[in-house]
Order: structure tokens, then C-alpha cells, then sequence
């Protein structure tokens, strides 16, 4: 940024590659997101900017920026249940039978499609209640209903 008459403090580029090559990958992140935000915000769609900055880390966190196509999501993963559900389903079904590959079903995607339960928010848990040992309480009286702590109109 040393060109004659351009003043670099306030000069801004939106080739999200050439923030990545001069900048590092954390520039290219915040580049993708405020890209991300401004292609949203032109067609009057308001998000919430944390899913932008999921998007954002999902696309950066190999250290390179990838995209969400079908290349960008086999380079992030090689869960083959992941990459069937995204495109060419029959093509990974047959690539992993054909190779012996094993999936080891842990991501969203995957458990839904086996319908399993992910272990995220509610399904974290693995508690039951015993309902032998559950011991029921023995109701008390109330401090209104006895007669002598209520009052006639």
C-alpha cells in the first residue's frame, strides 16, 4: 500500500484472497463475514451477525479460506455421510463402498440422516430419573387452610 496518491490508512479491498495473502487468514475471516453481511443486507435480508461469523469460521478455520461448494466441503471433512447429503450423494456412496471407507457418524448432518440424536443442547444429556427411587414428598397443609388464619369478609 505504498502506491503515489493512494493513502493506505483508508484504502479497503474486498478480494477476500488478497486479504488472506497480505493480511492472514484472520483478515480474510473478518473480510468474509463483512462480504457476507453486505451481499445479505443488499437484498434487505437482516441476519444476525453470529451466524455470519459462523459461516465466516466454518469457511477460514483450515487456515485457508474454502468454499461452501463441493470441493470447499470435501476439503473440510471426509465424513462421507457428510458429503452425501451435500451433492452427488450416489457418487460418495459408491466412492466409499468401493474403497472400504468407514464413517464414524459425529457430525449434524450424519446423525440425521442415520437418525440418531446429536449430542448438542438437549441432547447432551444421558440422565434418566429412576422411577423406583423417586420419592414423592409428603404434602403439608398449607398455612391458609387452617381456620384460624383465615379471615371472613
Amino acid at each position: 500500500m505504498v502506491t503515489d496518491g493512494v493513502d493506505g490508512r483508508h484504502t479497503v479491498t474486498n478480494h477476500i484472497m488478497d486479504n488472506l495473502r497480505y493480511l492472514g487468514i484472520e483478515a480474510a475471516r473478518t473480510m468474509t463475514i463483512r462480504e457476507l453481511g453486505n451481499i445479505f443486507s443488499g437484498y434487505s435480508i437482516n441476519l444476525d451477525m453470529r451466524h455470519l461469523m459462523l459461516l465466516g469460521d466454518l469457511m477460514t478455520y483450515k487456515g485457508e479460506v474454502l468454499g461452501i461448494t463441493r470441493y470447499g466441503i470435501a476439503k473440510m471433512n471426509d465424513s462421507v455421510m457428510m458429503l452425501a447429503s451435500f451433492e452427488k450423494t450416489t457418487d460418495h456412496l459408491f466412492d466409499a463402498a468401493v474403497f472400504g471407507k468407514r464413517d464414524m457418524v459425529h457430525g449434524v448432518s450424519e446423525r440425521i440422516i442415520m437418525g440418531q440424536q446429536m449430542p448438542i443442547g438437549t441432547g447432551v444429556f444421558k440422565l434418566l430419573m429412576d422411577y423406583d427411587r423417586n420419592v414423592h414428598p409428603t404434602p403439608r397443609r398449607l398455612l391458609f387452610d387452617e381456620p384460624s388464619h383465615v379471615t371472613s369478609a
